[in-house]
């Protein structure tokens, strides 16, 4: 079976050969894998993993990214970060609040780092994927619009935006809402017939709670997301959106965005218990992620990898409409042969029980 129609069986919920499997990982954990596998092709590696999906962004043509004096940087998306390194890894700060000067609408006249689709090749996308959409699926990532919000603004001032200045919160998720969805638009205008899925995200939870309640995401976060997935669908592509964290509550509210792939179901947050998760939602979601960063594959030995992976694939995988990947980016301190194994006991698993069937 090709990956690509693996991958398409698994979501509309049919059987397929073995269980569909996507890869996200950190540069520091792309670099070992590399060294593992003696090559400096992430294409290679992905094959040598049996990576079903692969994922193609237009490429950055605006502006160069410029170091400020102080070694900080604004990216194309006027997000103000800095680097930091530790004994594993890079990895990026906000350096300020870009927005936290705003005290009211008429302020937003003083910016002028919105992201623009100007800055991207949308022209030379459909070249850039050139024949792969024929034997792997393909999906677009869009960013944020929470998130890319509260960078520009600073978080702890848009949290309380939220009550004090809603105006103010409207304006900046209706900038980043645009961009996106003009984004959205000019890759499937120009490569559309080649893409399968468009990622979306937001955190909207942490490890044992979400980040607000109900009724400030219906008001606030809901009707964005709903434009953008309205453009997605329009163009008749499948839509994943992404939360970290204990986000079971909101499942329900996040199904009528619509979406219809969740992602990451990490197993380690407050309320994410698969068998629960796969029993209310696996008529109306499939499910990606699942296999845990936190412990499992960083720390943990193969027979626990093993089991994690058994487990996912018995309860998200049962009957189809799953993925299977970590539950986040591969982080830097995680041991390749965790990585290696959990992609082998994936296939060999996955296979095997399909045969018992």
């Amino acid at each position: 079976m090709l990956p690509r129609d693996r991958v398409i069986k698994a979501l509309a919920h049919e059987r397929t050969d073995r269980v569909p499997l996507d890869f996200w990982a950190t540069p520091e954990t792309w670099k070992n894998l590399k060294t593992y596998f003696n090559t400096n092709e992430e294409e290679e590696i992905l094959r040598k993993l049996q990576v079903d999906i692969r994922q193609v962004q237009p490429d950055y043509i605006g502006p160069k990214i410029v170091k400020e004096e102080d070694g900080t940087y604004f990216d194309a998306m006027g997000v103000h970060r800095r680097v930091i390194k530790n004994e594993f890894c890079e990895y990026e700060e906000y350096a300020s609040a870009p927005l936290g000067f705003v005290q009211s609408v008429e302020d937003f006249e003083r910016y002028n780092k919105w992201p623009n689709i100007s800055n991207y090749d949308f022209k030379g996308l459909k070249n850039k994927i050139g024949p792969i959409n024929e034997t792997y699926y393909i999906k677009l990532e869009t960013g944020g619009l929470f998130e890319f919000a509260w960078a520009l603004r600073g978080y702890e001032q848009f949290m309380m935006d939220m009550i004090l200045e809603p105006d103010i919160v409207h304006f900046i998720m209706n900038k980043i809402t645009e961009f996106w969805c003009d984004y959205v638009r000019e890759a499937m205008e120009q490569a559309g017939d080649k893409y399968d899925m468009v990622y979306t995200y937001d955190d909207i939870a942490a490890q044992n709670s979400l980040l607000m309640s109900k009724e400030m995401w219906a008001e606030f976060i809901k009707p964005y997301h709903e434009r953008l997935n309205q453009v997605i669908h329009s163009y008749g592509k499948t839509i994943m959106y992404h939360s970290c964290g204990a986000v079971y509550d909101m499942i329900e509210d996040l199904k009528k965005l619509p979406i219809d792939v969740l992602n990451p179901i990490q197993p380690r947050a407050k309320g994410m218990d698969m068998k629960e998760i796969k029993k209310h939602f696996k008529d109306v979601l499939s499910f990606h992620g699942g296999i845990d960063i936190q412990f499992v594959l960083p720390k943990g030995t193969k027979e626990e990898v093993d089991a994690a992976v058994r487990h996912a694939i018995d309860t998200l995988g049962e009957g189809g409409g799953y993925i299977l990947t970590s539950a986040h980016y591969i982080q830097a301190d995680t041991p390749v042969e965790n990585i290696v194994e959990m992609y082998k006991e994936a296939r060999e698993y996955s296979q095997n029980k399909n045969l018992e069937k």
